[in-house]
């Protein structure tokens, strides 16, 4: 087993693959300390002020004299990032060769999407009728029958006491998860006196199947709960007709994040998801890759992958956009990595992001699209939506993600909407958390496997739950959703 890697060969640190002990050697270096693992070691001495490398790229700067064999993190080295960055588009599109599809068993939609549950929702429109929803999930059961794989709501705190974009925010993030084609029928439930009206979702949904979708305002009624199972009975006659039939990968969409990082997550995790995302690019599907802020720092990795000026200005305008947002908020553009974070390896938001965006591979970005907007171009999509992670896994299923692919260093036993695979990063975290784990990353760095046999291996595991395998958070019944709130409450 190996002791450290150097991922580039400019790098002046490599990282601990597992924890080392003092006296460890690497290349021509002796550890002066014990290394933890995930976090990096000195390959040279590094004059305070010079840059400290990792992944090829500046990941901040050395805040002393650090000598080659010591330990390196928040203790001698900072960030250097500040605000705005003038980006420059020299295009580096690498076409990705084409590959024969796979397949896997999915719903076909009236409207022709794939999808790959057949889920009836009930979403609440405002959080005063969240137990309302609670009640009628929990009350009938008895409905879900055949072919129905759930009957779910996804209670949130908004939809009133809302102004101008925050509302219409919360406003457009709901109806998007009314269209997403997991949901093979779905309950809009509402109270009657928000200020998220019927008439205002109904302009906002757009055109929909009066068979799919069906509405309940409970100040309306004499009793929510007999006429929400009237409705439930319909919806769920209706999403009963949909059975599995044999479809392409290239129907996929597939969310791609990360949360709990450590030192490992751009070595093992992310790049296993990365050479995945280039395997289903290449067999005509789409992958889509979010946390705008856990992209600072990294934007070369990104930017000149843009297929045309018109994407690149869009990204650009999207990482600075989300600047001005911090500032805009009096907060600095770099505060982030989490203690958690830090306790893994992970020392600067360059060192993050750089781990971040390797989720990404290295096929061409073919769009950039805003929170709650749809993918529309098949290929690798940029979404705007910011780190924390139930509120990006909220924005990619709102995307139509029909699954998301969920790395970490640390464990989460959370679940999105729509299944969410947690990927680790380490071994023993695979080992002593089974039931949060879908997918162990951690071979890469035991030796076991190469990062494109273990993305070839998480590409086959996509097809079994795209077919109805569950995620360990599915089977504990783990969904939520987070709305990206920013405005007042009234």
């Amino acid at each position: 087993m190996l002791d450290f890697i150097k991922i580039n060969p400019q790098d002046n640190v490599a990282v601990a693959l597992h924890p080392i002990e003092k006296g460890t050697e690497f290349e021509t270096v002796t550890c002066l300390e014990d290394i933890p693992q995930g976090h990096k070691v000195a390959l040279k001495d590094i004059a305070k002020g010079e840059m400290v490398m990792k992944y090829g790229l500046p990941i901040g700067h050395a805040t002393e004299d650090i000598a080659a064999g010591h330990w390196v993190h928040t203790h001698n080295m900072a960030t250097n990032l500040s605000g705005e960055v003038e980006y420059t588009y020299c295009p580096a599109v690498k076409e990705v060769s084409p590959l024969e599809a796979k397949t896997f068993m999915g719903y076909r939609r009236k409207d022709g999407r794939a999808a790959i549950r057949n889920e009836v929702w009930i979403i609440p429109t405002v959080g005063c009728v969240n137990d309302v929803a609670r009640t009628l999930v929990e009350q009938n059961q008895d409905l879900v029958t055949g072919s129905i794989d759930g009957l779910y709501t996804f209670t949130h705190p908004y939809g009133c006491s809302q102004t101008g974009h925050d509302h219409a925010q919360t406003r457009k993030l709901l109806a998007a998860l009314v269209r997403h084609p997991n949901a093979a029928a779905v309950l809009v439930l509402s109270l009657g006196c928000e200020n998220l009206t019927h008439e205002q979702f109904l302009a906002e949904l757009g055109d929909y199947d009066p068979e799919r979708v069906k509405f309940l305002t409970c100040q309306q009624v004499e009793d929510e709960f007999e006429a929400g199972r009237e409705i439930l009975k319909d919806l769920c006659a209706y999403a009963s007709q949909f059975e599995r039939e044999e479809m392409s990968v290239s129907e996929l969409v597939v969310g791609m994040k990360c949360g709990g990082s450590d030192g490992l997550s751009g070595i093992t995790a992310n790049p296993t998801v990365g050479r995945f995302s280039d395997l289903l690019v290449a067999m005509g599907g789409s992958t889509v890759l979010t946390e705008v802020p856990e992209m600072f720092g990294a934007e070369s990795f990104l930017l000149n992958r843009c297929v045309s000026t018109e994407v690149f200005e869009k990204a650009s305008n999207m990482l600075n956009g989300f600047k001005d947002y911090f500032i805009s908020h009096h907060e600095v553009v770099y505060d982030n990595p989490s203690p958690g974070n830090k306790q893994g390896g992970i020392t600067t938001l360059e060192d993050k992001s750089c781990g971040c965006v390797q989720k990404g591979g290295s096929a061409p970005i073919v769009d950039v699209i805003g929170y709650a907007e749809a993918v529309t171009k098949r290929g690798l999509n940029m979404l705007y939506g910011p780190g924390n992670d139930l509120v990006s896994a909220t924005a990619l299923t709102a995307s139509g993600a029909h699954l998301i692919l969920f790395t970490t260093g640390r464990g989460t036993p959370f679940g999105a909407p729509a299944p969410t695979m947690k990927i680790a990063t380490n071994t023993p975290l695979a080992t002593k958390k089974k039931n949060w784990i879908d997918f162990n990353a951690g071979v890469v760095a035991d030796g076991e496997k190469t990062l494109d046999e273990a993305g070839a291996d998480l590409l086959a595991l996509v097809c079994e739950v795209a077919s109805g395998k569950k995620t360990t958070s599915e089977e504990k019944g783990f969904r939520g959703i987070a709305i990206f709130k920013d405005g007042v409450t009234l």
